[in-house]
């Protein structure tokens, strides 16, 4: 007894982590459990719609079982106003019984009728209404797969943009600016320098002497060209 315990809960823990990997199976792939819904509803359908057939053929039958009963009793009623009419009794007894069996025949096979009916009547609803929640069951399908591919699209967009070093790229961008402006700053810094240098000081310096003795040059020879003029006429 012990043993067939433990089998048993064995198997109940198998089937419980059976349930769980076709559970984790099914929302990995949501398109497979719709499938499986839609194709079991299907079976359904095709079950209902067998079962159908036969209800209809059971009330045809009794509609056919019925139009014969009624027939019989009427050509019995017939028969039997005119065994009274002709006064044969002894086929007159033997028609009332034969009425009566019909009677309560056809009054069984009515009601079986409309039993059988009913049943039919309810077994296409029920088709109807399994055959309704196939086409609702696709188009849920549809449009849940097309919001799901939406999401997941939408989610690879975003780890995309996530997965992004636009800061390490601005940072990288930044060191060149601070690049730049240093060596610009370093070039800036010994133009400076050198203005403010002895020997930047020094060459200015010559270069005003340069002025001055080319200035003391000029007007040496502007006083001597002058002088010779007036040698001149003085001679005249």
């Amino acid at each position: 007894m012990a043993s067939i315990g433990l089998f048993a809960r064995l198997g109940n823990l198998w089937q419980g982590f059976l349930s769980l990997w076709i559970s984790d199976q099914e929302k990995k792939h949501p398109e497979i459990a719709y499938e499986n819904a839609i194709n079991s509803m299907v079976e359904k359908y095709s079950g209902l719609k067998r079962a159908t057939a036969a209800l209809i053929r059971r009330r045809e039958d009794l509609e056919a079982r019925l139009a014969t009963a009624t027939r019989e009793l009427a050509q019995v009623a017939a028969d039997l106003e005119t065994a009274v009419a002709t006064n044969q009794d002894d086929l007159a007894l033997v028609l009332i019984q034969k009425k009566q069996q019909l009677e309560q025949e056809t009054n069984e096979l009515r009601a079986e009728l409309e039993l059988a009916m009913k049943e039919a009547d309810s077994a296409k609803s029920s088709i109807l209404q399994v055959q309704g929640e196939i086409k609702k069951l696709k188009a849920e399908k549809d449009q849940m797969m097309a919001r799901l591919r939406s999401a997941e699209a939408k989610l690879r967009i975003s780890e995309q943009l996530e997965g992004l070093s636009v800061e390490a790229d601005v940072k990288a961008l930044e060191n060149v600016r601070e690049h730049i402006k240093n060596t610009v700053a370093e070039s800036n810094l010994n133009k400076e320098l050198a203005d403010t240098s002895l020997d930047a000081r020094l060459a200015g310096l010559r270069q005003q002497t340069g002025d001055v003795t080319a200035r003391s040059e000029l007007e040496r020879l502007k006083a001597a060209r002058a002088a010779a003029t007036q040698g001149q006429k003085k001679t005249l």
